[in-house]
């Protein structure tokens, strides 16, 4: 795996994490509602369902992506279109990607909290097309598969745990600027930009 491909891998991910989806609103209502503590282990409930996809990737993405160079392509542009989709639903996006539910004073356990998170991340239609239509193109078929996935699987679970960490930590900080309609706006604006590039940029990929 070449430096290049493993940072825009990077670059993408992060793009993905900050945009604002299922995990991120999990990880801010359980912020808001239980304290930035309790984020955390919503943060490794989600993290804990991406290893187990990086997992099964390792095992079986190997012989999807040699078996047929037209699925390749066909994996390739389904990755990029979902990308620049994504970002142009966010770009001119009217409501509130980062709106949070009212306050409640619940109590749940650690592990709960966890396993909600696990749960939810299995279920996220995000998670299941960047496993199957996005990370494919970061792979070599030159080298061990498993091996740069174990790569790729790291980089992406520490990346996206400092992200996911970060909102929890900075929701009951700045719950009010979330809730700003300016902040709204560039919010969308910024993160529309950022995944219509990364879309472009990954159109642009070629198999190695």
């Amino acid at each position: 795996m070449k430096f290049e491909t493993w940072l825009f891998f990077v670059i993408t991910e992060a793009v993905l994490s900050v945009t604002p989806g299922p995990a991120v609103l999990f990880v801010l209502s359980q912020a808001v509602r239980r304290g930035a503590a309790k984020s955390v282990w919503a943060s490794l409930g989600i993290l804990s369902t991406n290893a187990m996809y990086f997992a099964l990737s390792a095992t079986s993405l190997g012989a999807i992506i040699m078996a047929s160079y037209d699925l390749f392509f066909l994996i390739k542009w389904a990755g990029a279109a979902y990308l620049i989709y994504l970002g142009l639903q966010s770009f001119f996006s009217k409501s509130p990607l980062l709106a949070v539910p009212e306050n409640k004073s619940a109590g749940s356990s650690n592990w709960r909290i966890w396993a909600d998170g696990f749960l939810l991340q299995g279920a996220n239609p995000k998670a299941l097309l960047f496993f199957t239509a996005i990370l494919p193109q970061f792979i070599d078929t030159n080298h061990s598969i498993a091996a740069q996935i174990v790569i790729l699987g790291l980089s992406s679970i520490v990346v996206e745990f400092f992200i996911l960490f970060g909102y929890g930590q900075l929701a009951g900080r700045t719950l009010s600027a979330v809730k700003n309609p300016r902040f709204e706006k560039i919010s969308n604006r910024i993160a529309g930009s950022l995944l219509i590039g990364a879309g472009l940029g990954l159109a642009r990929l070629s198999r190695t």
